[in-house]
């Protein structure tokens, strides 16, 4: 599905119901495994009473578990006492989830590094002769080969803290839509899970790395990690929710200054650069479909003039390369948090009153530039 094709044009309420303080936006979660924990920073943060209120989440790999988790808890603490309730359960879901993530870092990354300060930089694998061992051994053989059981304890965790009728819920009792995408094997198209579909196993299929993981079926058809084809997928939010404001948490890096000599960074320069294409496809088709709006080229009773914002830090987060994002140690993920929070602090503070009259992301210098422009 194409952002370029027709949405019917919605009037979104500037403020959600019980809320007369908030903006209200869509989110947009990027995977990227372990560096999902700046993601539940900036959650923290934007869950703050002067934060946002939000509509739908779409998510993808630790994304869409930040999402799901994130909506588990806002449904529990909405049915207890209201939205306050609901926003602190959520802040308080994802710090638990995170801290099981942390407990069992000898099962998600047993080369976990101590922060003494020896490593430089520190929380990278790479420099690890075990790890560079690790990641010939995957590329060698197939999870089907060194996991015939398809052992995972990311089942369990996910158990543990999503409440999968809390899903089935969000939309109804809370009017928050969550969309959950993964990639067909045989299509090698996106699926989209959302609603009564949305299930532990759809999370697990989000996050399913082809050469860590085995792919997960459902319904007789077999699913790899969504960051392939859509990191995150925007057009659900696009098509299925009355917001016209879409605010991306992006973790993933669209430039990378020095060029890979190494055959290991060359395959994770590689899947970055994969994992980046359908976004910018679609930020293209928004832009574009933008610009025609503008210019009065196309009717605006079809299509949505959105407005687009993003949280991220390229600098912070510069220093840990695609093998930190397997480090589940408790204080690198704490970091990854302070450093979501502060950057999602410095964007309320500049561009919180920017949400439902404008974008405070420039599409084109952001995602475009090295493109030939239309």
């Amino acid at each position: 599905m194409s952002t370029a094709r027709p949405a019917r044009k919605t009037t979104r309420p500037s403020r959600r119901k019980g809320s007369t303080q908030r903006p209200a936006v869509d989110l947009a979660l990027q995977g990227g495994g372990s560096h999902g924990a700046f993601t539940w920073g900036v959650l923290d943060r934007l869950l703050d009473d002067d934060g946002l209120d939000i509509c739908g989440i779409s998510g993808t790999s630790a994304g869409a578990l930040n999402g799901a988790v994130m909506l588990s808890g806002y449904v529990k603490g909405h049915a207890e006492g209201g939205v306050p309730q609901a926003r602190r359960q959520a802040q308080q879901s994802l710090r638990d989830f995170w801290r099981d993530i942390s407990g069992h870092g000898p099962i998600f990354s047993p080369l976990t590094v101590e922060s003494n300060g020896m490593l430089k930089p520190q929380f990278n694998f790479d420099q690890f002769p075990a790890y560079q061992w690790l990641n010939m051994f995957t590329r060698a053989f197939s999870p089907y080969e060194f996991n015939p059981l398809n052992l995972n304890p990311l089942k369990d965790v996910l158990r543990r803290h999503v409440d999968v009728q809390a899903l089935h819920d969000g939309c109804r009792g809370c009017g928050i839509h969550l969309f959950v995408t993964a990639t067909s094997v045989r299509t090698g198209q996106a699926k989209v899970f959302t609603d009564q579909e949305l299930s532990h196993d759809a999370l697990m299929a989000s996050a399913a790395l082809p050469f860590v993981f085995q792919a997960v079926t459902i319904d007789g058809e077999a699913y790899w990690d969504g960051g392939y084809t859509g990191n995150p997928a925007l057009y659900p939010l696009i098509y299925n929710t009355e917001a016209l404001d879409i605010l991306l948490i992006k973790i993933n890096p669209l430039v990378r200054e020095d060029t890979p000599t190494r055959s290991m960074d060359i395959i994770d320069r590689l899947s970055e650069i994969t994992f980046n294409t359908s976004l910018i496809g679609e930020m293209r088709a928004i832009a574009f479909v933008t610009r025609l709006l503008k210019e009065e080229k196309l009717d605006p009773g079809r299509y949505k003039h959105l407005h687009l914002h993003m949280v991220a830090d390229d600098e912070g987060l510069l220093p840990y390369n695609a093998s930190s994002k397997f480090n589940t140690d408790a204080t690198f993920l704490q970091h990854l948090h302070d450093l979501g929070h502060q950057a999602a602090d410095r964007w309320l503070k500049a561009h919180r009153q920017d949400v439902g009259q404008r974008s405070s992301l420039d599409i084109e210098s952001a995602f475009l530039s090295q493109a030939i422009k239309p």
